[in-house]
């Protein structure tokens, strides 16, 4: 028979994550390749097209690249956000943490997600060839949104007979939204691009879709009471370990394919 989880052996449990993520954070950054995985952002506009091939100005569309991103720079970013998180609700957040549990609810983790997971989006989506800032911007912005919907879930149904999913369905929504926008990108490079992205950035779709998606079960189990998940405490032990596998499979597969020297 398994041992009984406990908030305390969460408590440890989150310092341990914490020391996992930091070191994979630091191993990253000290073996990617400084001038690999470097991609430029760019903004598109409408300006005025005066070139003596045209009889009079047209409105045309323009590019301008505005700033330079090395992935390295968002895969530590990721990592280092869950490492603090974790160590966070380990020590001076504990007490609250530990209550927040018992009331079926983990703030702190949705808010983590918030950032990390939208990090992660970003990610993929410069490997899938998306440069423009402000399409970067709302990938970033749905994720994030689709996380908030989460900690809102467990927000409205604290202590609630009949379960709302309204917010669930509203996060799947605005989750599902940056992975159609990738695959349009996939589509549109096969189609017209003359090429698709690198093979390893259909794995890393793939790999880290399911995973995303493992996280949308874990909280059906959760207020379905299904199982084991009946005990709130394995459902947020299942998160945390998600979040390790997720964002570990992402770095990895980011390093051996564009950071590696």
């Amino acid at each position: 028979m398994s041992a009984k989880i406990t908030t305390k052996g969460l408590v440890k449990f989150n310092l341990i994550m914490a020391a996992l993520h930091a070191v994979q954070a630091f191993a990253v950054w000290i073996l990617s390749d400084p001038n690999k995985g470097v991609w430029q952002v760019t903004g598109d506009f409408l300006t005025l097209d005066t070139s003596a091939s045209v009889s009079r100005p047209e409105l045309v569309t323009a590019t301008q690249g505005l700033f330079s991103l090395n992935l390295a720079y968002i895969v530590v970013a990721f990592l280092l956000l869950s490492a603090i998180a974790h160590l966070f609700v380990a020590t001076v957040y504990r007490k609250r943490y530990e209550a927040e549990l018992k009331a079926g609810i983990n703030k702190v983790r949705w808010f983590e997600y918030a950032l990390s997971a939208s990090t992660m989006m970003v990610g993929i989506s410069l490997l899938s060839g998306i440069y423009d800032l402000s399409t970067l911007i709302m990938i970033f912005g749905l994720t994030a949104i689709m996380n908030l919907c989460g900690l809102a879930m467990e927000f409205y149904n604290q202590k609630r007979g009949k379960i709302s999913w309204l917010t669930y369905n509203i996060g799947t929504f605005a989750g599902l939204l940056p992975w159609v926008v990738i695959t349009i990108y996939f589509w549109m490079s096969s189609q017209y691009g003359g090429g698709d992205p690198p093979t390893f950035v259909y794995y890393i779709y793939v790999s880290i879709f399911l995973f995303f998606n493992c996280f949308a079960i874990n909280m059906i189990l959760q207020y379905k009471q299904i199982g084991k998940w009946r005990d709130y405490l394995y459902g947020e032990r299942a998160y945390i370990i998600l979040s390790l596998a997720a964002k570990s499979a992402l770095a990895w597969q980011v390093f051996a394919g564009t950071l590696r020297p």
